[in-house]
């Protein structure tokens, strides 16, 4: 066969040439039109598969396929019905489309393009909507994910064949098929600015109130990694209320032919409530060591490794715990560990002792079975008054995510989950999964970011007292009534949005208002936040908020399906199918499915089968992982000849897949039973110069951020003791230290003092990360009663060469 066009690196043709993009962002919501451009450069008919991701909780809502002049639009069957009208269509040898979502993670999709005739081109409209979550920094962020990671696959699951459906894979920097993108941006606010992991062509303003703009990739961009998108709009924080008329052509009374009204609601506190964080709870933190944590966190740190970022990040927050909770730390791969047999009160001994076990974990664990260790964690028994928290760091590949999901609801009722997704490719439905059902927080750390920022915004929203006693209260005209759409609030934090979808039911004069009121309690307190809303229709709208409100009540209806698989689970799945077709949002358990029925002739001969390659994120262990796992694997392969993947991938490879451009290869379904396989000798002679290199720069290990060396020194109560490591993390000798200290004060006065006039003075850009532990310091140091404190600020001053006044110390 003549190879011609795009070809994988197995030299098998990619029929897929290029990727289309269109986003439009209105406010916190985002609709994307994705269209794939195929063509068929071989001299038989071909069936093209394509297993690509997608948000996890985007609502794919439009289907369909144009094949020179001829349209064919596509609608929702139920999965089997569709699966089989596409295979009669391909036995008749007509054009078939078919569009379905994995039975065991909504984040992917499969897309087969069957009988392309020789020659043709077609196009696939692939439409999406989906929120927009706000980040630590008030930003909103949007994702266009590139990269699917390998999903672990736990020893011994079980699965359909639907559930392991083989994913081509090759290194995201080999992808063939180009990608243009462009977004347009809107809102009733301005637009302060967009920023990108990737290279944007310059913000261009649609108007003079810069409420609208567009913006697009810079030219010469690989699809090589997620397009992150982080749009900030001036006064992101006012609530909002739009209510989207019915579809004309639905059935009044139905979901699809009632108006819906989506309220974004941003509740704020007293401040009376808020004054003082909580000093106790139960932290419980869940630390990922799969192999693919030991990949670089971003393409422009290449150095930096998951695993060392996570750790570095966990003994921040370890530092920053008050004084009177409790805390355990696990880790987990195929295996997991924990560092106490149970959570233990946090002291200064407790502490040293995790931070030592903390400070050696490498990404050794081999695969990402995070089922068991939360069923550990959930089998202990809560400690009385001490509220549980659990943080959960991940780079979220697992192919049993509704499992996961599922066991995080049964026990939301005793803790709360904060997620953090880590690195390109993290399942976005497993990080949001864990905290919207664990009634907590999400975070993503992709690119550049500081993970230390993030988790730290989510250790503030732990210690906020929690919300109890949540109840929303609507206040409509009499004719009009109310259906809540969406699962109960179960948490409201601090400047957080909460999302409220309902079917408003009846006829509203013109001009008419309502009104909605959130109920709650905090720290004891009765709490309220209201919002008043036309009751008009927006105009322009469509049917996104239809089409968003259907697929929370869709998300909720198939958890109620998973906890009840008899006949009350199997009346809930044809609720769920009935309300996917007549919404045309997808489910699990429907399919998109298209079939070209004009009058030509039948397609002859029989098809050829094409995988599309799907970018997945190469991990280069020599390049990228200069940890202890990766230099204990390589004494192992000196002496046994054997491979041990560190670096993400869990499937088969030939260990020069590591070091030269890897081919083509399936990565879906996987036990750890392939986590180890044999050489062959001549193989490993070839790389021994890749050893040496390795060896040769092991010892060269970058001298440790003054910062967190200053943050590893602080104890427990908030302390620090004057000793030589302090010295050296300030930069100074011991001897400038006990020469500069005034003669009535304490060491480890001293001590403290200028540790927060070190953070004050040189590290203000990361106060974010370090003020709760400053905060407890200046506690410890208030509760010392020490005199002379202005006296040791202007010789702490003095010594390390700044201007720390002593307010800004919370003195």
């Amino acid at each position: 066969m003549k190879c011609c066009g795009l070809i994988t690196t197995q030299k098998e043709p990619v029929p897929l040439k290029s990727i289309e993009v269109e986003l439009e962002v209105k406010d916190h919501v985002a609709t994307v039109v994705s269209t794939l451009n195929y063509q068929n450069q071989e001299d038989k008919p071909l069936e093209a598969v394509f297993v690509f991701p997608l948000p996890g909780d985007a609502a794919v809502c439009h289907f369909s396929a144009k094949i020179g002049q001829t349209q064919i639009v596509a609608e929702v069957k139920e999965k089997q019905q569709a699966r089989e009208d596409y295979d009669d269509a391909l036995s008749s040898g007509q054009q078939a489309f078919l569009l379905e979502e994995s039975e065991q993670s909504p984040d992917i999709f499969t897309l087969s393009v069957g009988s392309l005739p020789p020659g043709e081109s077609a196009s696939i409209r692939l439409e999406y909507i989906t929120e927009l979550a706000v980040q630590a920094d008030d930003g909103l962020r949007f994702s266009l994910p590139a990269v699917l990671n390998p999903r672990y696959k736990p020893q011994g699951s079980g699965g359909t064949e639907a559930a392991t459906v083989q994913v081509t894979s090759v290194p995201a920097s080999q992808i063939p098929y180009s990608l243009s993108f462009s977004a347009r941006v809107s809102s009733p606010r301005p637009v302060s600015k967009v920023e990108s992991n990737c290279s944007l062509d310059p913000l261009q303003y649609l108007n003079k109130e810069q409420t609208q703009a567009t913006v697009k990739l810079a030219g010469g961009h690989k699809f090589d990694r997620d397009v992150e998108l982080l749009i900030y709009y001036k006064d992101a924080h006012q609530p909002t209320a739009v209510v989207e008329a019915g579809q004309a052509s639905a059935k009044p009374g139905s979901l699809m032919g009632d108006p819906v009204v989506m309220l974004s609601l941003y509740p704020e506190f007293p401040e009376s409530a808020m004054s003082s964080l909580s000093s106790c709870g139960e932290f419980v933190f869940l630390m990922d060591r799969s192999g693919s944590m030991g990949c670089s966190t971003s393409h422009s740190k290449p150095e930096e490794t998951r695993i060392g970022s996570a750790r570095d990040t966990l003994l921040l927050l370890l530092k920053s715990l008050p004084m009177g909770c409790y805390f355990n730390v696990y880790s987990f791969g195929s295996s997991y560990q924990h560092i106490f047999p149970k959570s233990v009160e946090y002291s200064d001994q407790t502490l040293e002792e995790a931070v030592k076990k903390v400070e050696e974990m490498t990404a050794d664990l081999g695969g990402t079975e995070i089922l068991q260790p939360l069923k550990h964690i959930y089998n202990q028994p809560c400690i009385p008054k001490q509220p549980r928290q659990l943080f959960v760091f991940t780079d979220g590949e697992v192919s049993n995510t509704k499992e996961v999901i599922n066991l995080v609801k049964k026990n939301s009722g005793s803790h709360r989950c904060f997620s953090f997704g880590i690195g390109e490719g993290a399942s976005s439905a497993l990080i949001n999964g864990l905290a919207k059902k664990g009634r907590g927080h999400a975070q993503f750390i992709t690119g550049a970011d500081r993970m230390q920022t993030k988790v730290m915004q989510s250790l503030r929203f732990a210690l906020q007292p929690a919300v109890v006693d949540i109840s929303i209260k609507w206040d409509l005209p009499k004719q009009v009534s109310a259906t809540v759409l969406s699962p109960p609030i179960t948490t409201l934090f601090q400047g957080q949005r909460s999302l409220v979808y309902a079917q408003l039911t009846g006829k509203s004069s013109e001009g008419a208002q309502g009104s909605v009121t959130v109920n709650y309690k905090l720290a004891g307190q009765p709490s309220k936040t209201q919002l008043h809303f036309s009751l008009k229709p927006a105009e322009d709208t469509g049917l996104t908020v239809h089409r968003l409100g259907a697929r929370v009540l869709i998300r909720s209806l198939e958890m109620e399906e998973r906890e009840d698989r008899g006949e009350k689970g199997e009346a809930v799945k044809e609720k769920v199918v009935e309300l996917s077709v007549k919404s045309g949002v997808s489910s699990s358990f429907t399919a998109f499915i298209a079939v070209n029925k004009s009058d030509g002739k039948p397609i002859e001969g029989p098809l050829i089968h094409r995988n599309v390659p799907t970018p997945i994120m190469r991990c280069d262990m020599f390049a990228n992982c200069a940890s202890n796992s990766a230099t204990k694997s390589l004494a192992k392969i000196k002496k046994k000849g054997r491979f041990v993947p560190l670096c993400g991938s869990i499937q088969p490879m030939s260990f020069s897949a590591c070091l030269i451009p890897p081919m083509s290869f399936s990565a879906c379904s996987f036990s750890s039973d392939s986590l180890d396989m044999t050489l062959d000798q001549p193989t490993l002679l070839k790389k021994s110069s890749n050893f040496e290199r390795f060896e040769a720069n092991e010892h060269k290990l970058p001298r440790r951020d003054p910062f967190l060396q200053l943050v590893s020194l602080q104890k427990a109560s908030g302390c620090w003791l004057l000793d030589p490591a302090l010295a050296a993390a300030l930069g100074k000798t011991s001897e400038e230290l006990d020469q500069s200290k005034p003669a009535s004060v304490k060491e480890e006065v001293w001590a403290t003092i200028l540790a927060l006039i070190w953070l004050h003075a040189f590290k203000t850009d990361a106060k974010e990360e370090w003020e709760l532990l400053s905060l407890k310091a200046a506690s410890w140091l208030r509760a010392q009663k020490a005199p002379c404190v202005a006296e040791c600020v202007e010789a702490g001053n003095a010594l390390l060469g700044c201007e720390v006044k002593k307010s800004m110390l919370g003195l």
